[in-house]
């Protein structure tokens, strides 16, 4: 597959750089360059949004969880299509109506600049995770086609990547998008479709263990995953990015809508996809490979180097709205400059360090999403949240929000960076399990405390 696999990615990176050396003349504003003009019609919108939304961890990291735990792997993409679904009908005609170009940029018209910079360092500081996380799947994917590491390959995809993202900005990762989008979806059903119709194998098992809880994962796990993960697609920087690039109220919330539509249906066929592997393969037959890729090689090379640019098209599709989103923010939002020449700088850099974490091999995609959002997800969700809904309602106590923020954030980060040394200083396993969700409910009493009323 390797010679077929070069030529293909020459070819397709070859068109990403195209578009972003094209859209290089059409920057003529710090708008056009990081928020797309602000002008996206509803179909540009569901597109971005989707392909933002559909990445390594859905795809290949949602196998591997399959494959593990059975049916209930679904839930992670399933309260991710919730949480769009209900951003867009209590969120997204007000974020757009508030007019900002970043999530702190919204934090701080709604609360103020001390709002702005904590929500940016945590959103950059844990995005560059997010961003590594992606390269590392990009990395595995790149191995497996070409039957072996090439730490060169990886690099040089990596770089364009980069570039593509540097040159063109939200315009280039707009358009891009909607290219990869269409590229995911034909390769996973095909795959669907070969293994059901013309491999066949053992589909009753499938049919048979087809549950939404087992003992693999509870109730727990179900109303942990609905606020950490829900929360992300809720309130998360690279969801709401699309929201600023709407070209009105209504398109942001249309947008969201039919994204969390099409995400629900995603997530039942690369669901299924996982079965098949788990009753078809045994752990023996997978060995290393993961659950995915060694589904990819009972394929046909045809059919085979489809899926595999669609998975490919799913990680950068994720990657580049990563990278550009927290790039902007850090501008915009800490040196408090709205420069494209300052974010193209800052895309090179973050672009750069995510990339060394990836070829050091700093964890696997999962453990560094998830610990991503672990911060996240406590420190933000709740305080942005509820200075949203009281914008130009109800005065905020400034201080009372941020200890929200820094008190949900700091036990999301103990739980997720320092497990091994609260447990050995004797914290109990239950409130080991359950930081981030104990940072969650901290937070959100602590800012709906800080709601000034009759004042």
């Amino acid at each position: 597959m390797d010679n077929v696999f070069v030529i293909a990615l020459v070819l397709y990176l070859c068109v990403f750089v195209l578009i972003g050396v094209l859209d290089l003349k059409k920057i003529k504003t710090f708008t056009d360059y990081s928020v797309a003009g602000k002008n996206q019609s509803v179909f540009a919108v569901i597109m971005t949004l989707t392909a933002t939304v559909v990445g390594a961890s859905t795809t290949i990291g949602i196998t591997d969880t399959v494959y593990k735990i059975g049916f209930p792997g679904f839930w992670w993409l399933a309260f991710g299509a919730l949480g769009l679904i209900l951003q867009s009908v209590f969120l997204s005609e007000k974020v757009r109506r508030i007019n900002a170009d970043t999530l702190p940029d919204l934090a701080s018209k709604t609360v103020g600049s001390a709002a702005e910079k904590i929500i940016a360092a945590i959103i950059v500081i844990s995005w560059v995770g997010v961003i590594a996380g992606q390269l590392v799947a990009m990395n595995s994917l790149i191995s497996f086609a070409l039957g072996e590491s090439n730490r060169v390959i990886f690099f040089v995809v990596s770089v364009i990547v980069i570039a593509y993202t540097t040159f063109g900005g939200q315009l280039s990762v707009v358009k891009t998008d909607k290219i990869q989008l269409f590229i995911i979806f034909t390769g996973v059903v095909i795959t669907l479709i070969y293994l059901y119709l013309v491999k066949g194998g053992d589909t009753a098992s499938v049919a048979a263990n087809i549950e939404l809880m087992n003992e693999n994962y509870t109730g727990v796990n179900l109303f942990t995953q609905f606020f950490v993960i829900g929360g992300v697609y809720f309130l998360g920087p690279d969801i709401m990015s699309r929201n600023f690039i709407s070209k009105d109220e209504k398109t942001a919330k249309n947008s969201a809508r039919v994204a969390g539509v099409v995400l629900f249906v995603f997530a039942i066929l690369i669901t299924l996809i996982g079965m098949w592997i788990k009753y078809n393969v045994s752990a023996e037959e997978m060995g290393e490979s993961g659950a995915l890729m060694y589904a990819i090689s009972l394929m046909p090379k045809g059919v085979a180097v489809v899926m595999i640019f669609g998975l490919l098209s799913a990680i950068l599709s994720s990657t580049d709205t990563c990278i550009i989103n927290a790039s902007t923010i850090f501008v915009k939002d800490i040196l408090k400059k709205d420069s494209v020449t300052g974010v193209r700088i800052s895309v090179l850099v973050i672009g750069g360090i995510s990339l060394a974490l990836a070829m050091l091999g700093r964890g696997d995609i999962m453990s560094l999403l998830t610990g991503a959002y672990s911060i996240y997800t406590p420190g933000v969700i709740f305080p942005l949240m509820i200075a949203i809904f009281a914008y130009n309602k109800f005065e905020l106590r400034k201080g009372l929000w941020l200890a929200a923020v820094i008190c949900g954030g700091a036990l999301g980060l103990a739980g997720t960076y320092f497990g091994t040394a609260l447990t050995a200083a004797g914290v109990p396993d239950v409130i080991m399990g359950n930081l981030s969700l104990i940072g969650m409910g901290i937070s959100l009493v602590l800012s709906f405390c800080s709601i000034k009323r009759g004042e």
